[in-house]
């Protein structure tokens, strides 16, 4: 399966946490270990709940039994993969 950006995912999507991206500025480092304590962490299902208008961001993402709110250069940073099955809303 292809993986893509968490803030690719429209709402209502499903999708499974693949990998987190390399850190490509010095502060992403912090960030990617943020997100990974928060569970971020591949394997981990997670669903595009809301976007918020206009522009679409943040992004509300239910992981486990929390919500989080990502804005758009977070969501990138977490690679997924789309449940083919889920379904979407526009």
């Amino acid at each position: 399966m292809t993986v893509v950006p968490l803030s690719s995912l429209k709402t209502g999507e499903e999708a499974t946490v693949a990998a987190l991206q390399s850190p490509q500025r010095p502060h992403d480092h912090d960030l990617l270990l943020r997100l990974m304590e928060i569970g971020f962490l591949p394997g981990e299902r997670l669903r595009v709940i809301a976007r918020a208008l206009p522009g679409g961001e943040p992004i509300a993402v239910r992981l486990g039994h929390a919500t989080f709110a990502l804005r758009r250069f977070e969501a990138a940073l977490v690679g997924v993969q789309r449940d083919a099955a889920a379904p979407c809303m526009p």
